[in-house]
Order: C-alpha cells, then structure tokens, then sequence
C-alpha cells in the first residue's frame, strides 16, 4: 500500500492485488449468490474485456452502484470483490485497487469540487491505470460527488454543487474512453440523492437490503463459529440451532453489522462475562438480540422524526 503522505488527492488508498492481507472480505459478507455472482461476473467483463468491447455501440461504463442501508456489507463487498477479480485475472497481471474519499476533496472555494473531480478523472486515475493491466476503483457515498441536481438545495451553494456533478459525468465518459479496462465501485445509502444521469451510466445497480431470515441464521450462525474458535467452550451455544433460529426471529430488522456484533453486546452485559467469555449463555444471548433491536428501533424513530 502507498505511503499516506504521497497519496494524490482524494486517495486514501492504493493496493497491488491479489494480496493474501486481503483475503476475507469476499467470504466474510452472507449474501444471496446471484448477487455475488452479478458483480463477479460485471467486474470480470470489464476488467477483461473492456477494451474490446470499446467497439460496441453501446459499451459498458465499467460503473457498479452498491445501493442500501448502512451495516449492509456493500463497501466489504467491494473490497472482497476487487481481490476475488484480481485472483481470477492474476495470470494476465495483477490489479490496481484504489480507495477514493470524497470528503477528502476541498470544498472551501466556489469551483473547486469541479476542479477536484476533473483532477481525478483526468489526471490521477488514469497515471494509476498505467501501471497494471487491471484497475479497480471504490468511491464510498458517492452521492456526495454525484448530487441529484434538480433536488440539490440552494442553500448549499447550487452553483459548485451542479458542476460538481456535471464534471464527474464528463469525467467518467473520459476516464471510459482512455482507460476502458477500470471498473468504478461505487456504494450510497442513499440512492435517491444520487443524479440520474449518474445512474443511467451503470452497468450494474445491486440494492443490497436488510438480511431476510434464513440469512440472518447464516449470520449468526459463522459469528457463534468464530466465537467459538476464540472460546472453545461456545462450541454448546454455537451447535444450537434452534437458539440460533430463535436470535434470528428475535433479530429480524437488524442489519448485518450489528448482527456480527451480537456476540460481542452479548459478552458485555455482564462483568462476569466480559471477564470470562465462556461463561456466556443462551439467556444472555437472547437478552442482548433483544436490547439490540429495542435499541435499533428507538434509532430509527429518532432518525424519523428529525427528518420531518
């Protein structure tokens, strides 16, 4: 990975993949496989073919939008999908995975969003295609770049924030042109702030929603694994399937990462067992998933009404 202090702007990250550090996020995310197979299958297209299917009348963006609520898994998903490519694709070289934050860009003159963006697009992202044969790159919360124009407030500075947005559409139809063999994740919890235009160029919109039941038991159930392999004296919690199916009814509207961090609310609720772990039991496990979704509740409420 590059040194911090030598990132271009707006670069909190670049990685040569496949890395055996990078491992786990792919497996690590329970999902449905058609989703899994969908973004694979995009991402191979591109990275492989993107240059000859330049020729098409209609050639791909190389463009994924991750779409959901917070605690989904879609940034992990785009992490683990970047080195499951790179491993498909490590015969014909390696990959280029570079992380973009938007809130690292300046946003204190009037056109320097648009400056900032143009710089990225035209400038830092292909010098980094260069270097490999494959590039893959994950913007977070991209509707901060790419604001919905017709709703964008004008409290806000309407001015900066449509150029903003008019210069990443022109950036990502260049950044196409010279370098078809980058594919650009991008992930929102907010798809409705995000342009359309935007949209419209995908390849490949996914919403990635709240887990249904069987894959909240398939959650728990590789928590209360791990926890056990710390624990060895879990092995009776984790073995249980129906506590694992009655948490799951219990936490039916939680999202996968307050989900994988059960067993750890679970532990802290007593001294006796955040001292020792293998003195936890179902009661507690059950008391936690419900505290949790009591919890998660009273959030969403509170959220509701400071929106109206």
């Amino acid at each position: 990975m590059t040194v911090a202090s030598a990132l271009p702007p707006g670069v909190v990250g670049i990685h040569a993949l496949p890395a055996d550090h990078h491992d786990g996020p792919w497996d690590s995310i329970i999902t449905t496989p058609e989703v899994k197979d969908r973004l694979l299958g995009t991402a191979l297209l591109v990275l492989r073919h993107g240059r000859a299917l330049d020729q098409l009348s209609g050639p791909p963006h190389g463009l994924v939008v991750l779409a959901g609520p917070p605690g989904t898994g879609k940034t992990t998903l785009c992490q683990g999908l970047a080195q499951r490519a790179a491993l498909a694709l490590s015969t014909r070289g390696a990959t280029t995975f570079v992380e973009v934050d938007p809130h690292a860009f300046p946003h204190e003159m009037l056109g320097e969003s648009q400056r900032a963006v143009t710089r990225l697009f035209s400038d830092t992202l292909p010098e980094l295609a260069a270097r490999r044969p494959h590039t893959v790159v994950l913007v977070d919360e991209i509707e901060t770049m790419a604001v919905r124009r017709n709703t964008a407030s004008f409290e806000t500075n309407p001015v900066d924030v449509h150029r903003a947005t008019d210069a990443l559409l022109a950036g990502l139809d260049q950044l196409r042109s010279r370098c078809p063999q980058v594919l650009l994740l991008t992930t929102t919890n907010f798809p409705a702030a995000v342009d359309g235009a935007f949209l419209d160029r995908a390849d490949l919109v996914l919403e990635l929603g709240l887990p249904d039941l069987d894959t909240i038991v398939m959650i728990l159930r590789s928590t209360m694994a791990e926890a056990a392999a710390l624990f060895p004296e879990l092995d009776r919690l984790a073995a249980d399937e129906a506590l694992l199916r009655h948490l799951a009814e219990t936490c039916v509207g939680l999202d996968g990462r307050r989900l994988r961090k059960l067993f750890l609310a679970a532990i802290a609720r007593r001294p006796a067992t955040a001292v020792d772990p293998a003195a936890l039991t179902a009661a507690d496990l059950v008391a936690a998933a419900r505290s949790e979704v009591g919890d998660s509740y009273r959030l969403d409420r509170t959220t509701m009404a400071a929106r109206s």
